[in-house]
């Protein structure tokens, strides 16, 4: 109770998870959680394993191994998505962060 109070205290934004609010007074996210951006004109973060996005409520991997043919079908898509959006050519290096998802399928965001 002691630390808790002392957090509440002196650093209440990080203790209540750093929220971020709309200007509606809705939250809207987490400074300390990736947001899932899907239009082209935002950064994107990394692939998320967590329920439907960055859905903190279900956090965790996807749990697929290195041999697992669904993880490797999915991490080709994602490199062949990856090159369209960014007009690349077939032979062009991707970001490995830019495939695959966090053990977690949360990433804090960069902002």
């Amino acid at each position: 109770m002691i630390i808790w109070g002392a957090a509440q205290l002196l650093f209440p934004h990080q203790a209540n998870g750093s929220l971020v609010e709309s200007k509606d007074l809705r939250i809207i996210g987490s400074e300390l959680l990736g947001q899932n951006f899907a239009a082209a004109k935002y950064f994107h973060p990394r692939p998320s394993a967590a329920g439907q996005g960055y859905d903190a409520a279900s956090s965790g991997g996807s749990n697929l191994g290195p041999t697992s043919q669904k993880l490797v079908d999915a991490v080709k898509q994602r490199v062949a998505d990856y090159r369209a959006e960014n007009a690349l050519p077939e032979d062009a290096l991707v970001p490995a962060d830019a495939v695959t998802a966090s053990g977690s399928g949360l990433d804090p965001t960069l902002a």
